[in-house]
């Protein structure tokens, strides 16, 4: 496939919630790249490939690795579950899909640990009405233990005795706050020192240093695509906090994830539905808590890769959008879904957050405006046609093009292809 990202390192990033169809894109562009990298994150990432009506949910390893011929890499960003990496391993294997030489796992990656698992439920358990929502698969207390410097690393595996006195304090001090602050029962230390030295060597042909292979691929000129999870408003920094993930979403995060200088991204490639998504709780000015929000989400298969929730849906948010972009620098755009809206007569799209006497255009850092704010509309006449089966710019319907053309006009961006559908061959290239 011929695409402007050709030829240039490329950041693929979420403008929204996250679930934009990232994976679907990444699998797409894959063709044009040697290298294809995650960054951030963990298994509470889901990208959802269709090939020939095979789904793929891949958690952990990037979507690249449907492809043959290419290399993957996860990067000492990513908070590494290595029971969830193997399970993903075996499924692809058992789908005659390739996992070997072509796959690379930083040693500077911190590893996912039961404990971290067990904190993540039961301080989400704790917090009730307040909860964040996380897919409790231990990857927030897992950066939390990376940042107080109490993490162990890939690296650590391979010096058994080293692993062993560390992994017993850290089990020794875990359990100390599960048994007396949550009533809960100790951890087995050992139980998880054998399990985890059993990981170990299935993984050990994987591990090196990743920092070391991507400088030589930059030197031999390889081309390289960052392939980011969750999405921009979820960013630890500049996302909806405290109703964020734990790591950097943005194309910064890209540079910080990997070890390569920012100077070496070349291009920023920014993914947006059609619609807006979010799951888990915090704001969403523009959803629809009716049966036009049950319906986008039955068309859309609005469901969690990860955990299977049921999406909350609503219409497109130009306010936090237009943040995304500016905080990542994004170049274009890929809008995703566009069938899902093929049989509404008039569609809405928010363009201002209305609080008080106040009407914003720029998203608020106040977490009362975006939680209390009402979403201030423009609408725009529906298509009402089938655009599941586009595949030439020239047959879109006019009204659709319209849609396309006012989210460029108040972004600000190029958006440089369509996604009319979840198969790999449903798109529409518009450059």
């Amino acid at each position: 496939m011929e695409n402007s990202t050709k030829g240039s390192n490329t950041c693929l990033i979420g403008l929204q919630w996250g679930d934009e169809g990232k994976g679907k894109i990444v699998d797409i562009l894959t063709e044009s790249f040697d290298i294809i990298v995650r960054y951030q994150g963990g298994s509470n990432a889901g990208h959802t490939v269709i090939v020939d009506n095979e789904k793929f949910v891949l958690h952990l390893i990037p979507s690249g690795i449907l492809r043959k011929n290419k290399c993957c890499v996860i990067g000492s960003g990513v908070a590494l579950d290595p029971h969830q990496l193997l399970e993903e391993i075996d499924e692809l294997r058992k789908k005659n899909i390739e996992v070997g030489n072509n796959l690379r796992i930083s040693e500077l990656a911190h590893l996912v640990f039961p404990y971290h698992k067990k904190f993540d439920e039961l301080s989400e358990s704790e917090k009730g009405d307040e909860k964040i929502g996380t897919t409790r698969r231990g990857i927030g207390p897992c950066y939390t233990d990376k940042m107080a410097r109490n993490g162990i690393r890939v690296a650590d595996l391979y010096h058994t005795e080293h692993f062993k006195q560390r992994l017993k304090k850290v089990v020794e001090e875990k359990n100390k706050i599960l048994v007396r602050l949550y009533d809960a029962e100790a951890l087995s230390w050992k139980d998880m020192y054998d399990t985890y030295c059993e990981y170990a060597e299935q993984i050990r042909p994987f591990v090196c240093n990743t920092v070391v292979f991507m400088d030589e691929a930059l030197k031999a000129k390889k081309k390289i695509l960052f392939e980011g999870a969750q999405g921009s408003l979820l960013d630890v920094d500049f996302g909806t906090y405290p109703f964020i993930t734990s790591s950097s979403v943005t194309a910064g995060g890209a540079a910080v994830g990997t070890g390569i200088s920012p100077k070496q991204i070349h291009k920023v490639l920014g993914i947006m539905k059609s619609y807006t998504t979010r799951v888990g709780s915090g704001p969403f000015p523009s959803e629809l808590n009716d049966t036009l929000g049950e319906y986008l989400r039955k068309k859309g298969g609005e469901y969690g890769a990860t955990t299977g929730r049921p999406r909350r849906c609503g219409w497109f948010d130009t306010v936090a959008v237009k943040h995304a972009i500016m905080i990542s620098g994004v170049d274009s755009a890929v809008l995703t879904k566009l069938d899902v809206l093929d049989e509404q007569e008039t569609i809405k799209i928010c363009v201002g957050y209305k609080f008080s006497d106040k009407v914003y255009d720029l998203f608020p850092a106040d977490l009362a405006v975006r939680t209390e704010c009402q979403p201030v509309y423009k609408e725009v006449p529906g298509w009402q046609k089938d655009t599941s089966k586009l595949r030439d710019a020239k047959d879109i319907p006019p009204q659709a093009k319209n849609y396309i053309n006012t989210l460029e006009k108040i972004l600000g961006i190029r958006v440089e292809m369509l996604s009319v559908g979840p198969d790999r061959g449903q798109v529409v290239n518009l450059i």
